[in-house]
């Protein structure tokens, strides 16, 4: 009964939202509930879900704006001398300036057993976050990384090398959420935003990574986490509320997802920025299974994958309406009880970092509150091996490795 009330709550925002839009804002509805509760709970949701876009068009694709990549400081802090001396273990941790990346960057910082690379696009916002939550001056590093440029990732990588610290985990976290897009945005080099931050920049990150992180002067508990979404998974019913992500034969990444030469889904649909970014967590997940399964056997490290809960005050839903921004969090709160405040989504991700036992290699992580952590289940299309495999083979030829 409490998931039919879920949607049908769902659908009311989305209607309150349309109907603010006839009123003299622009917008196109595109909305997104959080709930991670299972589809089978209700047998009504999909009754529910079908109403949520009524109406709702896509847009053509236009001329591509294209992403700026902007230099900054390699990096801050201590001396390449010092960093080789410590030994704390090392984790980078990519959008670690706001929300659920510096929650997590605060914990692990706060313990004083690990030293954070802070990898962040916007340098000095990364500085002022780490400042403004007390995070122990010589526990954490900022340094420059924008995931929408291949070259950013591989610089970034240069400089971490120099460094001289050893790699023990890689947390891939930033994410780019574009819900109210009516045309798309692109990467420095070309590819749609949401895709080529979320999968296609964190995809050549952790590639260049694994020969620091299977190092073997490295012996402690080595790990890759990627964190997904719940809005990828169609076996819940927030994964069923339109738009559903859907990566197809995969046809419009393998042209490009540039809007001239191909689509700029990777479905090869119209441009949707909701689905995008749905689709761009499937990517994240099916990513983690596949360096699972080359990985894991010969080099030890450990992949997995998670969903921390609903962040409903989360910055990654700066771009969406501001009325939904103002009824998400209470929706959340008070009528699915999905709600999960960023400390708390810090604390689990921070779980996954270090908890040694969360070391199990290929697993989806999810939380409840009755028996906290538990491996949970990937839908059929975020699992499915021969997708992955594909996904690999197209997504290493678009960043260069092959």
């Amino acid at each position: 009964m409490a998931t039919c009330v879920a949607a049908a709550v769902s659908s009311s925002l989305t209607a309150l939202t349309s109907e603010r839009a006839t009123t003299g804002i622009t917008a196109s509805v595109q909305s997104s509930a959080f709930v991670g509760i299972k589809v089978s709970v209700c047998k009504d949701a999909s009754a529910l879900l079908k109403a949520v876009n009524a109406g709702t068009s896509r847009q053509p694709l236009v001329e591509p704006v294209r992403a700026q990549s902007v230099a900054a400081p390699a990096s801050t802090n201590a001396s390449t001398s010092s960093k080789k001396t410590d030994t704390k273990s090392t984790v980078i941790i990519t959008g670690a300036s706001s929300g659920l990346g510096l929650a997590t960057a605060k914990v692990l910082a706060d313990s004083g057993e690990w030293h954070v690379i802070m990898a962040c696009r916007d340098f000095l916002k990364a500085e002022r976050a780490a400042k403004s939550v007390g995070m122990p001056k010589e526990n954490y590093t900022v340094m420059h990384c924008d995931l929408s440029s291949l070259n950013s990732v591989k610089q970034f990588v240069d400089n971490f090398r120099r460094s001289g610290r050893p790699l023990d985990v890689l947390v891939c976290n930033a994410a780019v959420y574009l819900p109210t897009a009516k045309e798309p945005r692109y990467t420095a080099d070309g590819f749609e935003l949401s895709v080529g931050t979320n999968h296609l920049g964190h995809f050549l990150l952790a590639n260049l990574l694994m020969e620091d992180i299977q190092h073997k002067e490295n012996n402690n508990s080595r790990r890759v986490i990627i964190v997904g979404s719940i809005t990828g998974n169609t076996n819940t019913v927030a994964g069923n509320v339109p738009p559903k992500a859907n990566l197809g034969d995969l046809r419009g990444l393998a042209g490009g997802l540039d809007g001239v030469r191909s689509s700029v889904m990777i479905d090869g649909g119209e441009f949707d920025g909701a689905k995008a970014y749905k689709d761009s967590k499937v990517c994240n997940m099916l990513t983690m299974q596949e360096m699972h399964r080359r990985f894991h056997e010969k080099t030890g490290v450990t992949f997995a994958s998670l969903y921390p809960g609903c962040i409903a005050t989360t910055g990654l839903f700066r771009e969406h309406y501001s009325l939904f921004r103002t009824l998400f969090p209470p929706f959340q709160k008070y009528i699915t009880k999905g709600y999960v405040s960023e400390e708390e989504s810090g604390r689990r991700l921070a779980q996954v970092v270090s908890d040694p036992s969360m070391n199990k290699s290929g697993v989806y992580w999810s939380w409840n509150n009755q028996s906290g952590s538990f491996e949970n289940e990937l839908s059929q299309e975020a699992s499915d091996a021969e997708k992955a495999k594909k996904l690999w083979e197209v997504s290493e030829k678009l960043v260069g490795l092959a």
